[in-house]
Formats: C-alpha cells, sequence, structure tokens
C-alpha cells in the first residue's frame, strides 16, 4: 500500500509500534512518528489494542480504520487467558472509533458486515494487498528435497493457536493414516505461541495418535523461501480455521496453484467466494475422504485448480490497487 501512494506521488511511510528486524530500514518505528497535520490521511490497520488507538483518534486530518478482525476471546479460555485479556480489550476498544473515522474498511466482507453492524456509518471492503512477485521466486531448496520425500504432505499455514484448530488437523491426518494411507505427513507452518499450553495440547495429542515428529510437523516460523518450498511440495492445503479475518494462506494456496479443502467459517467463505473444496460441517472422515481425492492428479484436483485460478483474479495487485485508489480519492 505504502508503495502504491508513493508511486500516485504522495509521501507515505509505515510505523507500527515494533518492527522485525529484516523490515528496519523499511517500516519505522511509531516512536519516531511526528505528529501528522490537518491535511494528512492516518490509516489505521487495527488487530490488536494498542497505544495507536489513541493516535488515531487525536489525529486532526482524515482517518481511516482498516479492520483485521478480533479473535473472539472464548477460543484461548483455557489455554492463554491473558490472550483472553487482549482480545476483550481488543473487541470494545475498535468499537470507539465509530464516528470517529471518515472511512472504515474491512479487509474482507465478513470484517466489512462487522463494521455495519457496529454502527459505522461508511464502510467498504479492501482485501489484504499482496506482491504477487515474490511467490515466483525460488522456493528454498534444501526444504524442498527434505518435505518431497514421496509422502502425501497435507499443508496448513497460520500461527499455533486455538481458533485455527490445528488439533482437528491432526485428528484429520490420524483418520487418513487408518484408512486411506500410511504415506500421509501434516506440515504446520506458523509461528509458536508465547504461551505454550496450546502447543503442549497438539504435541500430546500427536504422540496419542502415534505419529512421530516427521509425520506431523511443528514447522514455526520460517523465512519466505522456506515458505514457498512448503507449498511446492504440498499436496492439499487444509484449513479446519474456525475464526479468520481474512485468510492470507488461502490466497497464497492458489497462487501457488495448491487445491484447497477448507471448512466454510467466518471470513474463509468471503476470500474463497466457491473456490476450493469448503464444507459448512465439519466431519472429519468425509473432508479427508475429499482431501485424498484432491492429492490425486485427475480431474477432480484440475477442475479445483482451475476455479481457484478464477478466484485468485479478485486479489490481483492491480485490482486491488485501484479500489484502494477509488476509497483515497473519496476522502
Amino acid at each position: 500500500m505504502r508503495d502504491a501512494f508513493r508511486e500516485w506521488g504522495h509521501q507515505a511511510d509505515v510505523y507500527a509500534l515494533d518492527v522485525d528486524a529484516d523490515l528496519r530500514g523499511d517500516g519505522l518505528l511509531y516512536a519516531d512518528f511526528r505528529a501528522a497535520g490537518p491535511g494528512h490521511v492516518v490509516i489505521l490497520h487495527y488487530a490488536l489494542p494498542s497505544p495507536l488507538t489513541a493516535a488515531l483518534l487525536a489525529h486532526p486530518g482524515r482517518r481511516v480504520l482498516l479492520h483485521h478482525n478480533i479473535t473472539p476471546p472464548s477460543f484461548f479460555a483455557g489455554y492463554d487467558e491473558e490472550m483472553v485479556r487482549i482480545c476483550s480489550l481488543g473487541a470494545r476498544e475498535w468499537r470507539t472509533l465509530r464516528g470517529a473515522v471518515d472511512l472504515a474498511l474491512g479487509d474482507s466482507d465478513f470484517n466489512r458486515r462487522e463494521l455495519e453492524e457496529a454502527g459505522f456509518p461508511r464502510t467498504g471492503t479492501l482485501p489484504i494487498l499482496m506482491d504477487f512477485a515474490r511467490y515466483r521466486e525460488r522456493p528454498d531448496p534444501v526444504s524442498r528435497r527434505l518435505w518431497a520425500d514421496g509422502r502425501t504432505n497435507l499443508l496448513f499455514v497460520g500461527r499455533l493457536a486455538p481458533n485455527k484448530r490445528q488439533d482437528d488437523l491432526v485428528r484429520l491426518a490420524a483418520y487418513w493414516r487408518r484408512f486411506i494411507g500410511h504415506d500421509v505427513r501434516l506440515l504446520l507452518v506458523g509461528k509458536h505461541p508465547r504461551n505454550t499450553a496450546y502447543f503442549d495440547v497438539l504435541q500430546a495429542l500427536a504422540y496419542e495418535h502415534g505419529f512421530t515428529p516427521w509425520d506431523v510437523v511443528f514447522a514455526g516460523h520460517v523465512s519466505h523461501h522456506e515458505l514457498l518450498a512448503a507449498y511446492a511440495t504440498a499436496h492439499v492445503f487444509v484449513s479446519l480455521s474456525e475464526h479468520e479475518g481474512f485468510g492470507v494462506p488461502l490466497v497464497e494456496a492458489m497462487l501457488m496453484r495448491v487445491p484447497i479443502l477448507a471448512y466454510r467459517a467466518t471470513a474463509v467463505a468471503d476470500t474463497l467466494g466457491e473456490a476450493g473444496v469448503q464444507f459448512a460441517d465439519k466431519t472429519l472422515a468425509v473432508m479427508a475422504e475429499a482431501a485424498a481425492a484432491l492429492a490425486r492428479p485427475g480431474p477432480a484436483r484440475e477442475g479445483v485448480l482451475r476455479g481457484q485460478d478464477e478466484r485468485l483474479r479478485r486479489f490481483e495487485p492491480s485490482a486491488v490497487r485501484a479500489r484502494l485508489r477509488e476509497y483515497v480519492e473519496s476522502l
């Protein structure tokens, strides 16, 4: 988004409370932010409560909220009480911006509807603007060779969190190994939680089903090129998540031409449209059998991939940039 603004002749920067080491010099620290004037537009990407909410309210110029959604705190109950507190606070805090912003955007129709239901007078949908060119880069060769060992790889990408339901993915893989074939591997790519309670449950569940660390791989946070290797070696992308605000990995899987099987919950339906194979009911045996059909070369797999190719057009950078420009020019 910043690059698009700059190409259109605007001065634009991205500020954050913390900046990861590999983004320093690209993202800037909010501590170095100079107060914006009445002629400036400030866009707040909201995903957690923070001092940036108060800063937006204090801004004398035009204000835009980009709502990425808050995970319902009930998902963390029994696992991480601090996240229960943070998500509860976050769910209240974004609503304080009602009536205080010139435009409220959701990155999915699901999030836009939540804004509308909360009483924001002017809303719209702006999908996450992704750089498709990055997904044409060369996958990490070591990771690719490691995971391309003849097994059927079921991939999910997302932080280890109760709402992502990696526990159901382990159960699906257990059904697969018992009734479909012993060659299955579940590859879970995503950051491990600060509180290890849910991770401990996942490891115990995998052990109870007789899986080794090579059967259920907790890859953790990986580099971009390692991520590309995970997609390149995946036979099916499986999402059993019960809460998504958008679902970037769904778009990534479409980009990398990995057939998707997903539980049709929250924003998943908005992101996929009619693409992939989606289930309204989470019956793991049925979903596992469907995933097995997608993993095999043939008309079913090719038909799903064609549908995903068509859906991907909605998220083409040029299309999203055009919508972004329309919103900016309307302020």
